[in-house]
């Protein structure tokens, strides 16, 4: 599975490595209001941080990236493509989830994010020619829920007690995780509609971007 550089005209997406450290920090040090339920690393994490995302990476289960905003060409958060699924006997990709996703404040409702998934969506979907793909998040996050419905994908339940929970104080122990996919039989309509916002998005009067 590739792991390419994906551009639009907001935001790049490259490879996570540590020359994004310093920008990392300086994003991660920020307002952290919209950080309680995801794991976001302190600025004296990020080394650490960047080290664990790169030994995921070296398994095969993660392709991690720095999100590179276009206009300050600084990386201003992070975002994964993880969990691979594969046809049972062969090497082609079935489903894929994106996730590990963050942005600094100043950088959240700018259609970062949007295009963000827009670019990764399309890769997993017209180069990979995936099946399906997944979104999930801690059933608690309002935020991030209604960014991940905000992107056309399809709700499909809470798992109970399915993951790590990132939220303060509950270190060691499980959340329960609203689950989210788009399918490939609707990305050419999430495709339009995510054209549609990022068309939208910036315009004086629009909506602004739903951060998460």
């Amino acid at each position: 599975m590739d792991h390419p550089v994906l551009e639009g005209s907001r935001v790049r997406l490259e490879p996570l490595g540590h020359h994004h450290a310093a920008d990392l920090a300086r994003a991660a040090g920020g307002d952290r209001d919209s950080f309680s339920w995801t794991w976001v690393p302190a600025p004296d994490e990020v080394g650490r941080y960047i080290d664990e995302q790169l030994e995921r990476a070296e398994t095969g289960w993660l392709r991690p990236y720095a999100q590179i905003c276009l206009v300050s060409q600084r990386a201003v958060g992070a975002t994964a493509y993880l969990d691979p699924r594969r046809w049972p006997g062969t090497e082609r990709l079935h489903a894929i989830e994106i996730g590990f996703t963050w942005l600094a404040a100043s950088a959240q409702g700018t259609g970062i994010n949007l295009e963000s998934k827009f670019l990764l969506f399309g890769h997993a979907f017209e180069v990979w020619e995936a099946a399906r793909v997944d979104l999930k998040t801690d059933a608690r996050n309002s935020r991030s829920r209604a960014a991940i419905a905000g992107l056309g994908a399809q709700f499909e339940g809470v798992l109970r007690n399915w993951s790590r929970s990132w939220a303060p104080g509950e270190e060691g122990g499980l959340r329960d995780s609203a689950m989210y996919s788009v399918v490939a039989e609707e990305w050419p309509r999430c495709r339009a509609y995510l054209r549609h916002r990022l068309a939208e998005t910036g315009r004086p009067g629009s909506r602004p971007e739903s951060r998460g």
